[in-house]
């Protein structure tokens, strides 16, 4: 997959601070890129430097194919948008912002009406369409706003925080979006989120910065392969295992360490390969086990530990 996003050391600095620094990633087309960290991280600001509303101090980049400071116009009409403060005219109707940006947009007046009654449908807010903004609830508001992002079909879309002040249902609805646009139509979503839940559902590709540094960036298969080394299972048993058991364990080649965790025989091995083996050999050796679980780590373990300095790039 080509990189829809390249960037090489990509800095901005606001007086002494450094909001980001040095950011080097490529981004793939087709795949959801989850860009994760603190508030006050620089995530906020890599939107808006990708986006050429702010200039960088140092360093390029390159969005769709386009230099972003050279042909920032061209970026800007050709992705969508959701900041984490939206811009909405309050004093016009939600049918009235979506006509307006679309047309700021560019999509064909024959085609605008049809486009802004789907998404006011799409979004819920059909009923209330013919409402000045003003009198949207939050999370009514940040419905409208994601529809202004959709309406040009934009091949790339920026995502910050889309689910903030969304009810479950409403916030369900925009992962389902999101999973849709990526997954079946093959488009791009840079989203910046604080709920790791999220995420794990729905990014193909993470990336962790913190204080304007980009700590790590990978798969969550691959963060949490360089953060825990080795194959982790729990072996549910039947009862703790005996002191025959745990000297067997200590001088087996398979396992790298073991102990109990919760009731449960925790073992580190080389390879998911090694564990019938390992089932096989307890078994013969007179263990009772009841289950098996291969332990994926969560997203949320991963961040905490990148964020505490483990498993970051080099």
């Amino acid at each position: 997959m080509q990189p829809i996003i390249v960037t090489e050391n990509l800095s901005r600095h606001f007086g002494e601070t450094v909001a980001v620094d040095g950011l080097t990633l490529e981004v793939p087309e087709g795949q959801v890129f989850g860009f994760l960290g603190p508030n006050g991280a620089g995530k906020t600001t890599t939107v808006r430097l990708l986006n050429g509303i702010l200039a960088p101090t140092a360093g390029r980049a390159w969005v769709m194919g386009w230099d972003v400071a050279e042909r920032p116009n061209e970026v800007r009409r050709h992705a969508g948008v959701l900041t984490e403060a939206p811009g909405l005219y309050e004093a016009l109707t939600a049918r009235e912002n979506l006509l307006f940006f679309g047309d700021l947009y560019g999509v064909p007046e024959e085609e605008l009406a049809k486009r802004v009654e789907e998404l006011l449908e799409e979004f819920e807010l059909a009923p209330r369409g013919d409402d000045k903004v003003g009198t949207y609830s939050k999370g009514m508001r940040q419905r409208l706003a994601i529809a202004r992002a959709l309406l040009h079909r934009p091949p790339l879309l920026f995502l910050d925080e889309p689910t903030s002040g969304l009810d479950p249902a409403a916030a369900r609805m925009v992962t389902r979006m999101i999973e849709r646009l990526s997954r079946q139509e093959g488009r791009t979503v840079f989203l910046c989120t604080h709920n790791l839940t999220e995420a794990q559902r729905l990014c193909d590709l993470v990336g962790v910065i913190d204080h304007g540094v980009l700590r790590a960036i990978g798969t969550p298969q691959e963060l949490a392969g360089r953060l825990w080394q080795g194959v982790w299972v729990d072996i549910d048993l039947h009862g703790e295992p005996s002191l025959e058991i745990s000297r067997f364990l200590d001088a087996h080649p398979l396992v790298h360490s073991h102990g109990m965790e919760d009731g449960r025989l925790r073992l580190r091995l080389e390879s998911e390969e090694a564990i019938p083996t390992l089932v096989a050999d307890l078994a013969r050796f007179g263990a009772r086990i009841y289950a098996v679980i291969p332990i994926e780590h969560t997203l949320e373990e991963i961040y905490f530990r990148i964020q505490a300095g483990e498993g970051q790039r080099t």
